[in-house]
């Protein structure tokens, strides 16, 4: 007769193996059980920082417990019997047996300080991950009035985080991540971002004067190739002060190689045959979709990067800054763009230079010198 399951086998086999940071945290609070002064060697945790809720409410008992005699906790389980009860108030499923348990699985109870270095550099992984996504969350969501000032303060968010990590994990050889960069999100609709873009190149056709407003408008920030490149036509023909109509971006379109078998001649002067609006307007909206693009890949980079155990606090630091480098770069073209531009930092007063001696040897020295 087969063997049929019990429920509770069924249960078992579905729950994941724990991670390697699940053993080193039994390890750390094994190391604190058994030796409770050790807790004055760890730094850089707290409560929040462990996995589970039971280790938290383990870690914050003894946090909070006055240590005991070392004599006396040789001799008996009384701080134990507290720590436990304490501990339960949090995790009802703590039990006497599981705290047998990490005194048994800690290797050496003098290796606490670097068991709580590897708590703390996961939480600061998982800290990181969280935050890389809210603000990838806050790109997404499209009920809010003022998208990009809530997309650039989600990014300062992360920025203040990364810069936390940093200070608490000093740099080592080999920082690049190991982890490659997720491509960018694929938007499913670009039928609004092809329409104002078109509109933008038509009406900078017909009112080439205005171009010169949007210097902050780069080819790279449209959605579309072909967009991108008769950008540059339109700019190249302002600079040079050449004439602007649709022939003559065609043209230049030609001589830049933009035209192939989807791009057909006739169909870019009927893009460029229809201006609406004002040029700066246009920019204005196509820039905004950009920054937003832009800190959905940075938040995706970053939490790639932090969802990767291999990588450590630092290398995922190093990853980190280079993508927020990217929404930086954006977000001072959209200062510039909508003339929010911050008052730049007052500069400290240089340091007074040493003048000449102007003691009389000094002055007795120099005559001598001139006479000579």
């Amino acid at each position: 007769m087969p063997h049929v399951p019990e429920p509770e086998e069924d249960d078992l086999d579905a729950i994941a193996p724990p991670q390697p940071v699940f053993h080193v945290e039994q390890a750390l609070l094994g190391a604190l059980l058994l030796d409770p002064h050790r807790l004055s060697d760890v730094t850089g945790i707290a409560a929040d920082s462990f996995s589970t809720p039971a280790h938290a409410a383990l870690f914050a008992a003894i946090s909070t417990l006055p240590p005991p005699d070392p004599a006396e906790h040789a001799k008996n389980t009384k701080w134990l019997d507290q720590v436990l009860a304490t501990g339960r108030e949090q995790a009802r499923g703590l039990t006497a047996s599981y705290l047998h348990t990490l005194v048994q699985v800690c290797p050496w109870p003098r290796h606490a300080p670097a068991y709580a270095r590897m708590v703390e550099a996961e939480h600061a992984r998982q800290h990181l991950q969280t935050a890389a996504e809210r603000l990838i969350q806050s790109v997404d969501d499209a009920t809010h009035p003022n998208p990009v000032e809530t997309v650039l303060a989600e990014a300062d968010a992360l920025t203040a985080v990364v810069d936390d990590i940093a200070s608490r994990f000093p740099p080592r050889a080999g920082v690049l991540p190991r982890t490659a960069a997720p491509p960018p999100a694929i938007t499913t609709d670009h039928s609004e971002a092809v329409e104002e873009e078109q509109l933008l190149l038509a009406t900078a056709t017909a009112h080439p004067a205005d171009i010169e407003s949007v210097r902050w408008l780069l080819p790279d920030d449209l959605t579309r190739p072909l967009h991108a490149g008769l950008w540059q036509c339109l700019t190249a023909l302002a600079r040079r002060r050449e004439p602007v109509d649709p022939v003559t971006v065609l043209w230049e379109a030609q001589q830049r190689g933009l035209l192939d078998n989807a791009s057909e001649p006739g169909e870019v002067l009927r893009l460029l045959a229809e201006p609406a609006g004002s040029v700066e307007h246009w920019a204005e909206r196509a820039l905004q979709r950009s920054l937003l693009a832009t800190a959905d890949h940075a938040g995706r980079r970053i939490s790639a990067y932090a969802a990767d155990p291999a990588n450590t606090p630092f290398q995922v630091v190093v990853g980190a800054r280079r993508a927020l480098a990217d929404i930086s770069a954006v977000r001072t073209r959209w200062q510039h763009a909508t003339g929010t531009v911050p008052p730049p930092r007052p500069r400290p007063a240089p340091a007074t230079r040493a003048g000449p001696p102007t003691t009389t040897a000094a002055h007795a020295a120099r005559a001598a010198r001139a006479t000579r």
